[in-house]
């Protein structure tokens, strides 16, 4: 093909591109997204209830949608219930919970076993080497996301986003690509918020689209001794601390309630550290750990968890940097993957900066661990991390590289990969993901 040729056809491709990207409707999307959260109905959800509560009512059920315990919408007319509607009820409403525990007995998080064992090892190790690093872990991770036969015509490109480590992070070293599925792809610059490897491949009629990496790394426990005397005073003059005391879009953003909240939780106190402590404390205490319907359904965060008095570990952690931020204590977004044997899975935390002291990592959703058995280990998760992680961002809703056409599946966060075609995007009722600890 001659260069003038080649350049019409370009041209008439991006054309195309342009004009179907134009046709999108956001509002659509957003109504295909509600539908697959809210995917059960009403009989669906009292069956489960009904395993632990045999003589539930109507208007036991009607106050519990009222209190938000039971999450529910009316979409096109039709009162449809969250997928996890019915098992979050049994975490979020005290009564319920105490009724399941009762007959099913407490159970114990696996990552709970894991961190009881790592956790002391990294208060004794980090103390003694200067970066606060501790109790190495290497990984090998076969990562892998199959798009749907027939989800877009035969013959058509496929841009697939997978996640990958960050290499601009102390506590994670030696990441290694080691082989991907296709031959050509792109890794992001080690300054894009979101660390990603991106591929293409052309559909097949009848068949999957498979892109997949294998990579490996060497990820560190981390945990910082803090002291409120060992915190400075901030220089508010610096570009840090203006950048990460700011509001960001739509999920850090300081409204007069959560200003007030934010007030009356540290009034009286003006070390950052105690400051960070309350908030963490009040976050612990007051919004166990529930299922999340997916955040780009969501208009604001924080506001979502106060609302519904539960979050899950990317919503408490926005809700903790939003409150932090409000007190003028720089905090910022990080998230990946917990790695811990046998109960890998995305997962979301963040880290906080004290003068004198640096950034250090700070886990909500972890909170204060039932184990604690001391002072250190029952703040260790605000200044500390353990082993068992994956970094892959450094904040939320940045841009993708190479730019995404499209807005993605998870507007938010970046784990489970991204995928689309000139058509649309690919949302994940469309393709599934899979990450193998090798």
């Amino acid at each position: 093909m001659n260069n003038k040729r080649y350049i019409l056809f370009s041209f008439a491709i991006l054309s195309q591109m342009i004009v179907m990207a134009q046709s999108y409707s956001w509002e659509a999307d957003l109504h295909h997204r509600l539908l697959v959260d809210f995917n059960k109905n009403e009989n669906e959800v009292k069956e489960y209830i009904q395993k632990y509560i045999p003589a539930v009512s109507d208007a036991q059920m009607a106050a519990w949608e009222k209190t938000g315990a039971l999450e529910m919408r009316v979409i096109d007319g039709e009162k449809r219930f969250f997928h996890n509607a019915a098992p979050n009820l049994f975490r979020i409403d005290k009564a319920c919970r105490a009724i399941k525990v009762q007959k099913d007995g407490h159970s114990t998080d696996g990552y709970e076993e894991v961190d009881q064992e790592n956790v002391p090892k990294i208060i004794s190790g980090a103390t003694k080497d200067q970066q606060h690093l501790a109790e190495p872990k290497k990984l090998k991770v076969r990562y892998t996301l199959t798009v749907k036969a027939d989800a877009v015509p035969a013959g058509e490109t496929i841009r697939c986003w997978l996640p990958f480590p960050r290499t601009d992070i102390a506590r994670q070293q030696q990441v290694k690509l080691l082989s991907t599925s296709e031959k050509q792809y792109q890794r992001s610059p080690e300054n894009c918020a979101h660390s990603s490897v991106y591929m293409e491949k052309k559909a097949v009629a009848g068949k999957p689209t498979v892109f997949s990496e294998v990579f490996e790394y060497t990820s560190y426990g981390s945990w910082f001794d803090l002291k409120p005397e060992d915190i400075r005073p901030y220089d508010t003059s610096t570009a840090l601390y203006k950048e990460y005391t700011s509001e960001r879009d739509r999920h850090i953003v300081f409204t007069p309630r959560l200003r007030q909240l934010a007030d009356s939780l540290t009034r009286g106190e003006t070390n950052p550290l105690l400051k960070a402590r309350r908030i963490f404390q009040w976050i612990n205490d007051n919004f166990p750990w529930a299922s999340a319907r997916e955040y780009s359904t969501i208009e604001n965060i924080p506001e979502y968890v106060l609302e519904n008095h539960h979050g899950d570990c990317g919503q408490v952690t926005l809700l903790f940097l939003t409150l932090c931020r409000i007190c003028g204590i720089p905090a910022h977004f990080e998230s990946g993957f917990m790695m811990h044997p046998g109960d890998e899975g995305m997962h979301d935390w963040g880290e906080l900066y004290f003068e004198g002291v640096g950034w250090v990592p700070v886990d909500m959703s972890f909170g204060i661990p039932s184990y604690a058995r001391n002072e250190q280990e029952k703040w260790f998760f605000l200044g500390g991390i353990d082993s068992w992680r994956m970094v892959v961002n450094s904040d939320y809703g940045m841009p993708f590289y190479p730019a995404k056409t499209y807005p993605r599946s998870e507007t938010v966060d970046f784990q489970r990969g991204e995928v689309e075609w000139r058509g649309g995007n690919l949302y994940f009722d469309q393709w599934h993901w899979d990450l193998k600890v090798l």
